[in-house]
This record gives structure tokens, C-alpha cells and sequence, in this order.
């Protein structure tokens, strides 16, 4: 099994950003990826959602830009990217700038959104976002390795195209997928991906990660394997008692708060189209929002002591086999205060049991 890496995941959350004035929250969350760089997390990962209260970093290059420069070693990435909603040929150049601009610290992550209701603000076609998406990624690739870019594609259309900058690092950026469904993973395995994930409780993203490695390993790709990436909710503090007293009413209440905005709109929620993936997925919204047990005995949250949560995290490890460890401090009305302690804790004393 690999060395374990581990990120801080940061999705600025509606209810966060009514708070404050955003500048003064982007520079908050910059403050704490210093502190994070310097007790030992690897990566700074966030997320990009339109039209949604999950996330409001709507323009992730540019918040990651900001973050580049205020960073030396760390790793940066959108996890994920939602290919649907952007021009590919400028989003290629703005992470190939992002890229440039960090000294080639960029992780690119994709994705196709999975809530139709934020497709439907846009006048997107929620149906067709896969074939989008699989447009999009190419034609990215393409302005990342070719001088003049010419497309005729159903979504996309370009004749020569001049992209420039070609990303710092060669070819480019790693490229990852966030990857739910069977296809999914078999795309990614495909083309030589790496993958990540964040919903599914740990039995089934165990099954998953292994049917990936199996596709992988029947392309007879050249080079190592990619990389599996899994992020939960953390929160450490001095005691389990204290941990789960701070931790559990806000990750109750985080999924809620999420949709309470969207009912003040006509367009409202909708959620995705009928598959056994998506009514898994269902089934874990649906126990989340229940009971607290739920997430801690499917391995979706780590509450508890320092030595309480290396513990958990370590079975859990050994369980899925995963590469990278991302830790989401920040869910639902945690006070901030307590957010960053259990990021500092996690840090100073749960990184080290694994390096």
C-alpha cells in the first residue's frame, strides 16, 4: 500500500459566505491553507458548484490563483471542475495560467455535476452532460499539447485555435475524476485517470476503487497506476466527548441548510435521473440526514480524539486502500473556532501516525 498523503477540502458553503463579506472569508481560508502547508498537509483541494449553496466558489481558478501565491509546496486542485458549465478552450488556459502561476502545483479535477436543477439555471442539457463533458476534456487535452487547435464536435466547434500558455508541467496538469457510476470508472481506467470520491459509504467505494483497479489493470496502461483519492468530514478535538458535542448538530444540519436556500426559488431542487448508482447515493443522503450513527459507522465522518481518529482512519485505510486522505474541517454551522482546531489537531497530531 502506498505512503498516505493527505489535503484539506474547502467547499464554502452558502451559509458560511452570508456570514461576512466574501473578502474577508477568502482571506480567512487562505490563512488557514498557510497554517495547513506548514503543519503537514499535502494538498488544498475545493470544489466548484454554479447555482448551488453547497459551494460559492463559482470561479475556482481564479480563488486558487489567489491561494498559489500564497503557498510554496502544496498541491492545488478543483475536485471537481464542472465541465458542462465552461468554454473548454478558456478553461484549459485558465489552469494551464493557474498552473504556471503556482509552479506547477495544479491537480485538475473533473466532473459533470449531478444535481439538475444547476443545469437548469443555466439552460444547460442536464441529460447530456456526460457527452459534454467527454468534448470537454478532449479538447482541453488538445489545448494543453497542440500548437493550433481545430474541433468539430457536437457541443464544440473550433477552427485553429491558439491556446497559449501550455501548462508548466509536462504534458500537463495530473487529471482526475470524480467517479461514481460503473461508466465512470471505466472511463477513467480508460484513459488512464486518477479517480476520487466522496459520497458513497466505505463498503462500496472498497467495491468501486477495486473494480477501477481491475479495468486499469486490463488496459495495460504503461507507467504506475493513477491515484484514488477519498474525502470525509473530520473533526478532532481534545477529548470524544468534545469532539462529538461540537461535531454532531452541524453535520445534521449541514445537508438541510443546503437546499432550505433553494426552496425560496421556482425552479427549486432537483436532484439527478434514476440509476442504481444514484439510488445508493439517495440512500446515503438519506441516512445522513437521520442520524449521526450512520455517518460514523459508514466511515463518512471521523469524530472524535486525535488517537481516537488515527484509529478510525487507519481501518479505513486498510480497508479501501486509498492514496490521498482529504479532510473537509468545515461542514454545516461549525463554528469556525472549532473548524480550525480540529484542522490544527488533525495536523500536529493525526498526520504524524501516518509519516
Amino acid at each position: 500500500m502506498s505512503q498516505l498523503e493527505f489535503g484539506i477540502w474547502d467547499s464554502f458553503q452558502a451559509f458560511e459566505m452570508a456570514k461576512a463579506e466574501a473578502a474577508d472569508i477568502y482571506d480567512e481560508h487562505i490563512q488557514e491553507v498557510q497554517l495547513g502547508e506548514e503543519i503537514g498537509y499535502n494538498y488544498y483541494f475545493t470544489i466548484e458548484h454554479q447555482n448551488s449553496h453547497v459551494g460559492q466558489i463559482t470561479s475556482p481558478s481564479v480563488f486558487l490563483c489567489a491561494v498559489a501565491r500564497a503557498t510554496t509546496n502544496m498541491r492545488l486542485g478543483v475536485m471537481i471542475y464542472q465541465l458542462p458549465f465552461h468554454n473548454p478552450m478558456r478553461l484549459a488556459e485558465e489552469a494551464a495560467m493557474l498552473d504556471h502561476l503556482s509552479r506547477g502545483r495544479l491537480e485538475f479535477g473533473t466532473g459533470l455535476g449531478v444535481h439538475e436543477h444547476e443545469f437548469i439555471r443555466w439552460n444547460l442539457p442536464f441529460y447530456e452532460r456526460r457527452e459534454m463533458s467527454g468534448e470537454a476534456l478532449e479538447i482541453i487535452k488538445k489545448a494543453w499539447t497542440e500548437e493550433y487547435v481545430s474541433y468539430d464536435g457536437k457541443y464544440f466547434k473550433y477552427e485553429e485555435a491558439l491556446p497559449v500558455p501550455k501548462p508548466f508541467q509536462k504534458p500537463y496538469p495530473p487529471i482526475w475524476v470524480g467517479a461514481h457510476s460503473a461508466t465512470s470508472l471505466e472511463y477513467a481506467a480508460k484513459n488512464n485517470y486518477h479517480i476520487s470520491q466522496n459520497i458513497d459509504v466505505d463498503s462500496v467505494i472498497a467495491e468501486k476503487f477495486d473494480y477501477y483497479r481491475e479495468k486499469w489493470r486490463e488496459c495495460e496502461h504503461d507507467g504506475p497506476m493513477p491515484k484514488t483519492f477519498l474525502m470525509r468530514n473530520v473533526h478532532v478535538a481534545e477529548t470524544d466527548e468534545i469532539a462529538r458535542a461540537e461535531a454532531e448538530e452541524p453535520l445534521m444540519q449541514g445537508r438541510r441548510m443546503t437546499r432550505e436556500g433553494l426552496s425560496k426559488t421556482s425552479v427549486g431542487f432537483k436532484g439527478h435521473e434514476d440509476s442504481p448508482s444514484n439510488r445508493e447515493i439517495d440512500r446515503v443522503f438519506a441516512g445522513m440526514n437521520s442520524s449521526y450513527d450512520f455517518w460514523i459507522e459508514n466511515g463518512l465522518a471521523l469524530v472524535g480524539s486525535p488517537d481516537t481518529v488515527i484509529r478510525q482512519l487507519k481501518a479505513q485505510h486498510e480497508a479501501i486502500g486509498y492514496d490521498i486522505f482529504c479532510a473537509n474541517h468545515r461542514f454545516g454551522p461549525l463554528p469556525t473556532a472549532a473548524s480550525h482546531k480540529s484542522l490544527e489537531l488533525f495536523g500536529r497530531e493525526v498526520i504524524p501516525a501516518f509519516t
